[in-house]
């Protein structure tokens, strides 16, 4: 094996293949030539072996590109030999960059000179974690690995798109992405329950679907409660039709509807496996996709509907930049009455950092279906979850039947002053709704007024009556940028390998023993100050908490009875409440309905509770913000100070100071999954009480079973009442306490093990990497972070190490 084989199973994370292909004598060139059945042989797990084909499969394709790649970075960087050091030059004595004749001036703004600069840093990193790894096992070298292992990071942004069917989402996502085929749209009704991820397939050029099934015991389980008509009878007649036919409405017994004959064009649904589409464009993966995604169609041809089976899918774009690090997620504004989809569902909204609410421009202000979305997932984005913005976007701004008979400067006028109206309503609309409000901040809300058939129109260089800018998609195009923005891969794995590579130069060292002793002195003072602080700022936070969950609960226990009075005797009457009564206790007291607001009993149950904490939560772990903003925040060893008087240990400090920022960036990710617990352990507590309720209730049949299950709910409730609310109360305390502790267990365990490895370990220097004779040596180039990543303001330099 050589270190080409071996650089490549370390960066694509196959270190523990190593070995085996050490054994098997596979060097560079019988990389390039191995096949599927030699791959089979190698590899003998199927996700693992699917994984290597497709990177192998890449570098095979790329190999001459990237070959050509990395010979233009190495020609403009400095020689490093000793007979060619007058030959091509990047950098000049102070090490600033030069821009070289034969290339294009280094700006490193655009993706492709990203790109290239990522591969060579990745491939420096991957030779140096080679090396580590045939070198002896020190505290030094392990820590180190694992350091150049936790490198490659892929944080997403994720964007909920919300609206009723016929709303425009597909045409307006593939307007923003400018793949104007390749959700179904126009002559298609999409279907509500599916949800489809859209984000970059930064691998090859192919146009890419993943498509996942809920599993055969979960529709095995709907069946059971569509039989029994649990739910609505619209959506039981849509499921049921889409994948049976007319066959179901003979009720044949249930065992009979899952047989296999149902099921041949996806056989991945009986192996509980994904279904994997792969097309040249983006209008044959959409069509290939129709039978999975939509339920209505004008081609009578399909005959068989898959929707209610799929889960979700995920949508590839070849090499899209707006999507690089964002996913557009469409989404069902209200969940499912499917377990597994749901819980997926409530997964994704969680995650979402921006939301946009998507509406018919005619209808933006009065439409309920969008305001009713906003309203019933308002605490799953909010204190629930990271949105930091809401975009309510209104489309189809182009059409209106007054514009028929009118000039082209007519229309225009037309078009400007209607979208002016709809944001002003839409805007007053929002600020009348106070229990959305006091989840987000001022500012989070932006209303635009769009058109994709104008957009495309532009584009496609045909007449419009308004200008690409004037359709607002440019704007929504922008806000996509710049969260690709704020997230460069290349910035975060430069920075990285940046400490990394510092503490392993500073470790070269050896006459710097009181330094290191007298600076080590200081650090571990200081983090015991700073410790202390975020300590105290802790056990503040968490006796606000108690305060107002004491209320909370006081509330909850006096007006519980009399919320679930009003839930059970409603204005509707008759068979209606039954039947919603009925899928209420059927779904844990969710009865999710096909228009309208979902009903949640565990929500109205709960709602004191979160009422009680839900300002002090927002300002505790702000979505706009860091948690614990200002304490984590001001969290600093100071290191900056301690290289002024402590140059000797200039390198270890500036590791120190990275690997901080990092822990902080790891404890804000921490927080901020962990806090979506503790908001929803109210609500999830509820519901726990309520089970045996739910149980019992949903058990009776025949003329009286309305009354007999409110009388249950009643009485389930009066006896729980006294210790239900204490319990949800105790629950979020003690996650409340848990993240505390993690918290400052992570920090102070992180910081000491840095700490101890930078200035108290013997291992003075990287063995293997610095043996005297060794044709192998480290040459350090540095490229002044403001020629390629404006705004790192943690060092002034990036410095990378060019393994020669």
């Amino acid at each position: 094996m050589d270190n080409f084989v071996r650089n490549k199973l370390t960066e694509w994370g196959f270190c523990n293949l190593i070995e085996r292909f050490e054994d098997k004598g596979i060097d560079k060139e019988s990389l390039l030539c191995l096949e599927d059945h030699h791959i089979d042989s190698l590899i003998p797990k199927l996700g693992q072996r699917a994984k290597f084909t497709k990177r192998l499969k890449l570098l095979k394709e790329d190999s001459k590109t990237n070959c050509q790649e990395a010979e233009d970075v190495s020609n403009a960087g400095p020689s490093t030999s000793a007979s060619s050091e007058k030959g091509n030059r990047a950098l000049d004595l102070d090490g600033e960059l030069q821009p070289p004749s034969k290339r294009q001036k280094p700006g490193f703004i655009g993706s492709n000179s990203e790109e290239i600069i990522l591969s060579c840093g990745k491939s420096i990193m991957s030779q140096v974690h080679g090396r580590l790894h045939l070198d002896e096992h020190t505290k030094l070298n392990d820590f180190l690995k694992s350091k150049i292992r936790g490198l490659e990071t892929d944080k997403r942004e994720l964007i909920g798109v919300f609206g009723r069917s016929g709303a425009g989402k597909s045409s307006l996502i593939n307007a923003v992405i400018e793949e104007f085929n390749l959700l179904p749209s126009g002559d298609f009704k999409a279907c509500t329950s599916v949800m489809i991820k859209v984000e970059a397939n930064m691998l090859n050029f192919k146009y890419e679907a993943e498509i996942e099934f809920i599993l055969k015991e979960d529709w095995k389980d709907e069946l059971w409660c569509l039989y029994n008509n649990v739910g609505d009878d619209h959506e039981i007649e849509d499921k049921l039709t889409a994948l049976y036919g007319e066959e179901w409405r003979n009720k044949p017994p249930l065992e009979n509807l899952l047989d296999s004959k149902y099921f041949k064009e996806i056989p991945e649904f009986l192996m509980d496996k994904k279904k994997f589409l792969t097309s040249e464009s983006g209008a044959e993966l959409s069509a290939k996709l129709l039978k999975y995604t939509i339920s209505e169609s004008i081609d009578e041809a399909e005959k068989r509907w898959y929707w209610p089976l799929v889960k979700c899918v995920t949508v590839r774009v070849p090499k899209n930049p707006l999507l690089q690090h964002v996913t557009l997620v469409d989404l069902p504004g209200n969940g499912d009455c499917n377990r597994s989809r749901n819980e997926m569902w409530k997964e994704f909204v969680g995650s979402c950092s921006t939301v946009w609410i998507v509406t018919d421009i005619n209808r933006a202000a009065s439409e309920d279906d969008a305001w009713e979305i906003l309203e019933s997932a308002c605490s799953l984005i909010g204190n629930g979850g990271q949105c930091q913005q809401i975009h309510f976007i209104c489309t189809k701004s182009e059409y209106s039947e007054k514009f028929d008979e009118l000039s082209r400067d007519a229309v225009r006028g037309h078009i400007f002053k209607r979208n002016m109206k709809a944001k002003d309503e839409v805007q007053k609309k929002f600020n009348t709704l106070n229990n959305v409000k006091k989840h987000f901040n001022d500012g989070c809300f932006k209303v635009f007024t769009v058109s994709s058939k104008l957009f495309r129109k532009e584009k496609q260089s045909k007449p419009s009556v308004l200008q690409l800018d004037e359709t607002e998609i440019p704007q929504l195009q922008k806000f996509l940028q710049n969260l690709n923005d704020c997230h460069s891969e290349t910035l975060n794995f430069v920075s990285g390998a940046y400490g990394i590579l510092s503490l392993m130069q500073g470790a070269r060292s050896r006459d710097t023993a009181d330094s290191k002793t007298e600076v080590c002195l200081r650090l571990e003072e200081k983090l015991q100050q700073e410790f202390q602080k975020i300590a105290e700022t802790m056990k503040k936070t968490y006796k606000d908490f108690e305060e107002c969950l004491i209320d909370g609960v006081r509330n909850s226990e006096s007006s519980c009875e009399e919320t679930l009075h009003r839930f059970l005797y409603p204005r509707q009457k008759g068979s209606g409440f039954h039947k919603t009564l009925s899928s209420v206790v059927e779904r844990s007291g969710v009865h999710k309905r096909t228009k309208g607001k979902p009903i949640n009993l565990n929500m109205k149950l709960s709602s004191k509770l979160t009422d009680s904490i839900d300002e002090i939560f927002r300002n505790t772990f702000p979505n706009e913000g860091k948690p614990f903003s200002e304490v984590i925040n001001a969290f600093s060893l100071d290191t900056e100070k301690l290289i002024e008087k402590y140059k000797a240990v200039e390198l270890q400090m500036i590791f120190l100071k990275i690997e901080e920022e990092r822990i902080k960036t790891r404890l804000t990710k921490i927080i901020r999954d962990r806090k979506k617990t503790i908001y929803s352990s109210l609500t999830e507590m509820i519901e726990d009480t309520m089970q045996d309720g739910y149980k019992k209730a949903a058990k009776f049949r025949g003329k009286h079973k309305l009354k007999s299950m409110r009388e249950t709910l009643k009485t389930h409730l009066h006896d729980s009442k006294k210790t239900m609310f204490k319990n949800a109360k105790r629950i979020m305390l003690q996650y409340l306490q848990m993240l505390m502790e993690e918290i400052l267990e992570t920090l102070m365990e992180s910081l000491n093990e840095a700490i101890e490895l930078s200035l108290k370990t013997d291992d003075h220097i990287i063995p293997g990497l610095l043996k005297e004779g060794s044709s192998c040596r480290l040459n350090l180039i540095k490229v002044k972070h403001v020629l390629i990543f404006p705004g790192l303001n943690h060092c002034n330099q990036v410095i990378i190490y060019f393994y020669l």
